[in-house]
């Protein structure tokens, strides 16, 4: 099997509605955050992207994930999927303020089934397609 090259495929930059109809197509992704004095921390998540308020969804249990998220303001929550008989693929990256969903109709509306509810504002959402050159 070749390595691709870059005269063998293209980069096409994914608007912003794509890039939404993506988010709300997936369900697993990965969160990726850092605070002073902590290494970065990149975790799997299920989530599901909450169209109404244009946020990312997920729960956290206690631990390294969620400690890190609460020290930070902004974080980086990235999906991406691939076609490897075309050689395709492609990547969505949201980045954002993290805050805990705390009030229980909100709770209850997103699914109230982990001890922290998690939302990413979707403030920044980029996307890229790797293309057939």
């Amino acid at each position: 099997m070749s390595t691709p090259t870059a005269d063998r495929v293209q980069l096409v930059e994914l608007g912003r509605e794509e890039c939404l109809q993506l988010l709300a197509a997936n369900a697993l992704g990965r969160i990726a955050t850092g605070a002073a004095g902590w290494p970065p921390v990149i975790r799997p998540v299920h989530y599901v992207f909450d169209e109404r308020t244009q946020s990312v969804v997920f729960g956290s249990a206690p631990g390294s994930k969620l400690t890190m998220l609460l020290r930070s303001n902004r974080v980086a929550f990235e999906i991406d999927g691939w076609n490897p008989i075309e050689r395709t693929g492609w990547s969505v990256i949201v980045v954002g303020p993290v805050e805990e969903v705390r009030g229980r109709a909100e709770r209850e509306r997103l699914g109230d089934g982990f001890p922290h509810l998690m939302r990413i504002r979707a403030t920044v959402v980029t996307g890229r397609r790797i293309e057939p050159g």
